[in-house]
């Protein structure tokens, strides 16, 4: 293993610098690179500039990833799918992903609201509370809820100065709905394996605090059937490498509704790890490698199969064998409880944590113990895992 020193400050010069990170590739002879998460994990012109050069990216290609990494692209082609979508302002929009892997611009602009006057009107169609969201937004930036024309208008100035130049749309505000979501693997042969899934409702500033799965709020089956619709949408458009599906899911009513999908690896990956068996970012070199998902030992040990043998799966049809745990994590991050829980650096004196057979940990300071004021508010993630969800609770508060 080698390491090489980047420039320090903001992401720009460093982990989000596509120019950088492809001229270290090149200089390290590297066969390919891993986004990770976050930074340059989502910007299409990571995957252009490493295929340029003959490098291997780890990920869906740059029209896939422009295409379903846009939320009103993304929520075009989820409904043009047949997959249940929250009443939002490109209601009755259709579109087929074109060769290149993108949409037609004329859907697509049809579905970006223009001025506060189009946010308005589709307001009134679908009624408040709703919804402003840039679609380049994420980590809680660019999105504002609201109640009344006023807020709306607010909202609206907000989001445009957040997300500068981001096109925007509104959607209806689904109160009392759970945030399940569907962890995808595709390969290039056009196969999609879902990897059971993960709720992630407890947030605060829409960033996530706990993650946990299996989602015990929705029924099996209800929850396989969404799997199988987030299957369908990534098969779609030739999907490759990790992904996550996001749904809004109403109790009452058992609805899954699409939210979007994240074309890259999250941060709380280990929760599926621990129910499924699969190391998934091992996972995501060996589609790399262009090796058929069927082929893999640890999908086929999921499915219950013989891992030696490579016999045909199919992924949507066939069931896999449901854990028999329950995996729960919580983020631990630097924010100021006395200052609305916004996110700041600083000394830390102490880590309390006692790690245990059924409870992992880890956390990334500076070598100084300080977490300095351009890094991500989350410097620590902790799992734990148990026969049911009570014994995987018990053991995090334990640690």
């Amino acid at each position: 293993d080698a390491f090489v020193e980047v420039p320090g400050g903001k992401n720009t010069f460093n982990y989000a610098n596509v120019k950088l990170i492809v001229q270290t590739a090149i200089q390290q002879r590297v066969d390919c690179v891993w986004p990770g998460w976050g930074h340059a994990s989502e910007n299409p012109a990571l995957p252009i500039a490493l295929a340029e050069a003959g490098i291997t990216f780890l990920g869906p290609t740059a029209p896939v990833m422009h295409a379903l990494g846009d939320k009103i692209a993304s929520t075009i082609l989820a409904q043009s799918s047949k997959v249940p979508c929250i009443p939002w302002n490109g209601d009755g929009i259709f579109a087929e992903i074109q060769s290149d892997g993108s949409i037609p611009l004329e859907p697509f602009k049809k579905a970006c609201l223009q001025n506060y006057e189009e946010a308005l009107a589709c307001a009134k169609r679908i009624g408040y509370p709703v919804v402003l969201k840039a679609s380049e937004g994420g980590g809680g930036k660019g999105i504002r809820k609201a109640s009344n024309d006023q807020e709306l208008k607010s909202g609206w100035e907000q989001v445009a100065a957040e997300v500068v130049g981001s096109p925007v749309f509104l959607m209806q505000l689904c109160t009392g709905a759970r945030h399940l979501e569907v962890q995808l693997m595709g390969d290039e042969y056009g196969q999609v394996v879902s990897l059971i899934g993960r709720d992630c409702s407890t947030q605060r500033r829409f960033q996530k605090i706990f993650e946990e799965g299996p989602p015990t709020i929705a029924d099996k089956d209800d929850f396989r059937k969404a799997e199988q619709d987030a299957q369908r949408l990534a098969m779609s458009v030739g999907y490759r490498g990790a992904g996550t599906v996001e749904y809004l899911y109403k109790p009452e009513s058992k609805g899954f509704y699409f939210l979007e999908l994240n074309p890259r690896l999250q941060v709380e990956h280990p929760v599926t790890e621990g129910l499924t068996g699969v190391n998934v970012p091992a996972l995501q070199l060996q589609v790399g490698m262009g090796i058929r998902l069927e082929r893999v030992p640890d999908i086929r040990r999921f499915y219950g199969l013989d891992p030696t043998t490579d016999s045909k799966i199919d992924f949507i049809e066939d069931k896999y064998v449901y854990p028999n745990k329950h995996v729960m994590a919580a983020r631990i991050t630097a924010e100021n409880p006395d200052d609305a829980f916004r996110p700041t650096s600083g000394r830390i004196e102490r880590v309390r944590f006692q790690s245990s057979p059924a409870c992992w940990g880890y956390f990334s300071v500076g070598a100084s113990g300080n977490i300095h004021e351009f890094a991500d508010s989350q410097f620590g993630h902790i799992f734990a895992s148990g026969p049911t969800r009570e014994h995987a609770r018990k053991a995090l508060q334990l640690a």
